[in-house]
């Protein structure tokens, strides 16, 4: 990977002025709090890590290494609280790294009934668009896998439309393993009186669906889940308006910087770089106050791995890059 130019001092600098608090390691279960929590499932760009064919140092050290394996983006939400209730998630995204991400997410919450049959695996999955790391896992409900009963997935309309239109996906809704529900921009959905799920319409490559990032609100803490963006300066949103208003942010990482990829034009896959977030949010005035987590990241992403150059850059600011397993509290 060829080298990226430095942040620098006056933009490091002002970062550290940010007051952008410290995320809690991965620690698996939460043993106290009772109340709802975001768990990490994955942290990789759609094709993981390491991604199939690649050569880059990154990619084999993964094969050398497990521990250094990234499962591709993706998140869950947790209501353990008791009652009629008990034991409720909603999954962000169906990667396809599903069946694995099913087994991490076995715990969580530890009160989840077991019913007999093919029930469905979650209360609901919310899909941000139709690109593969963000659908594929769709497919593991279907007759040649788990064959489920009915499970709910929530898209925008032009996913629906696809979802019900285009093969193999309307098999899963023809023959009853998926129910579709349409979500709308900026309509609230609620999970829980105080768990409120808001769908965000967000710029990204719209070959087959529109893009949606997702605002989740809890009795305590409220995140901001943005895995596939454009840029964040075609978002009709401000990014540091929309910081303000939440405690803790989860957004693209794909790119710590331009050049990343020898030989191809980044311009043809658009995303935020990591240094172009830092630098945007170094100018809020105040300076922010928020959880910032950078999940999503390719596999040529060097601040994915620790002890990087690029990743000592990013933790110096006070960011943090995601981790699988990590809790998030509601």
């Amino acid at each position: 990977m060829p080298p990226h130019a430095p942040l620098g001092p006056p933009a490091t600098a002002a970062l550290l002025l940010l007051g952008l608090a410290a995320c809690a390691p991965a620690t698996g279960t939460p043993q106290q709090d009772p109340g709802p929590y975001v768990f990490v499932l994955g942290t990789a760009q759609d094709a993981g890590l390491p991604q199939i064919a690649a050569r880059h140092p990154l990619d084999e050290a993964a094969r050398r290494d497990p521990s250094r394996r990234r499962l591709v983006s993706s998140i869950l939400i947790v209501d353990p609280r008791g009652g009629a209730d008990a034991g409720r998630r909603w999954l962000i995204d169906a990667s396809p790294d599903l069946p694995e991400q099913i087994e991490l997410a076995r715990n969580h919450p530890a009160n989840r009934p077991e019913p007999a049959g093919r029930p469905p695996l979650f209360e609901g999955i919310f899909l941000t668009h139709a690109h593969m790391g963000h659908i594929a896992g769709l497919l593991e409900l279907g007759r040649e896998a788990y064959a489920a009963e009915g499970q709910v997935v929530h898209g925008s309309k032009s996913m629906r439309t696809f979802l019900q239109q285009d093969r193999p996906w309307s098999l899963l809704v023809e023959q009853g393993h998926v129910r579709l529900a349409e979500l709308a921009n900026e309509r609230p959905i609620e999970l829980a009186p105080d768990l409120i799920l808001t769908p965000l319409r967000v710029p990204h490559r719209a070959e087959i669906t529109d893009t949606y990032g997702f605002r989740i609100d809890g009795p305590n803490r409220s995140v901001l889940f943005i895995p596939d963006i454009d840029k964040w300066g075609l978002w009709q949103r401000d990014l540091v308006a929309e910081l303000r208003d939440v405690d803790i942010a989860l957004l693209d990482g794909s790119f710590f910087g331009d050049g990343e990829i020898p030989g191809r034009a980044m311009s043809e896959i658009p995303h935020p770089f990591i240094v172009e977030t830092l630098e945007r949010l170094a100018a809020a005035d105040p300076p922010l106050d928020v959880e910032l987590i950078f999940t999503h990241l390719n596999h040529t992403n060097a601040a994915a791995a620790p002890g990087t150059p690029e990743r000592e850059q990013v933790e110096a600011t006070g960011a943090r890059i995601a981790d699988r397993g990590q809790v998030l509290q509601l």
